[in-house]
């Protein structure tokens, strides 16, 4: 049984509730968590998915679930690092709170940094272990749609948070190369994951979660340290 584990699942809208049921229709165990465990678990039972608590900017919270994790399944195949947050859109750099700044660092890159750290050891144990971080063409420079260069200014705690991620991506990859432990980052695109986005082109959440599946699901020749939408390289 291959075990994939995804965080930040808490709306049934979200990419990371389609990702789990992307990966539960493959025959992947998926557990999926939350802070609020409550909202996993509402999720959780129509799809037949595992519901856990965590926060990833706690780092007992991260230990309590791979403990749990340990002690049932020995291992994880996929750990998928979805929880994000603080999409700034329409915020300026010269008047962003410095607040603001370390609370979006902690999430979308310390908490992505301390998941890969707490559960390498358990990815060891698998044969065909993938890590894959969601990340943003907002976090890129020549993205032609969304790259910092194509829109500059544009939502900057959130694009200089997944610029980070992505450049933790490159040094995971690195450090594991000599590992069986793929590590890549995916932009799911512009999806509709809240009510009227579609209006301004938006396309499915069904669409934006098959990049992130096929990054988890990459055979043993597959690419380790790049940075994708849809299957197809994406430039920093």
């Amino acid at each position: 049984m291959k075990v994939a584990l995804i965080t930040g699942v808490s709306r049934e809208t979200g990419l990371g509730y389609e990702t789990a049921r992307q990966l539960s229709s493959l025959g992947y165990y998926v557990i999926i968590t939350a802070r609020d465990v409550y909202q996993a678990k509402l999720l959780a039972g129509p799809a037949n998915l595992q519901a856990e608590q965590l926060d990833v900017t706690d780092p007992d919270s991260i230990d309590a679930l791979r403990r749990t994790i340990e002690n049932d399944y020995e291992k994880i195949d996929v750990l998928i690092n979805n929880a994000g947050a603080y999409y700034d859109q329409g915020n300026r750099a010269m008047q962003t709170d410095p607040a603001l700044v370390h609370q979006a660092i902690d999430i979308n890159l310390l908490g992505a940094w301390r998941m890969i750290r707490a559960f390498a050891p358990l990815l060891l144990k698998s044969s065909s272990p993938r890590i894959v971080n969601v990340s943003s063409g907002a976090g890129s420079f020549h993205d032609p749609a969304f790259g910092i260069t194509a829109q500059p200014g544009a939502v900057p705690v959130y694009s200089m948070t997944k610029a980070a991620l992505n450049a933790l991506t490159v040094h995971i990859a690195e450090e594991l190369k000599y590992t069986r432990i793929k590590v890549n980052a995916a932009c799911p695109g512009f999806t509709a994951t809240y009510e009227g986005t579609e209006a301004y082109g938006a396309r499915p959440v069904s669409d934006g979660a098959k990049g992130i599946v096929w990054a988890a699901t990459l055979p043993d020749d597959g690419p380790t340290g790049g940075f994708y939408r849809d299957g197809q390289q994406i430039d920093w």
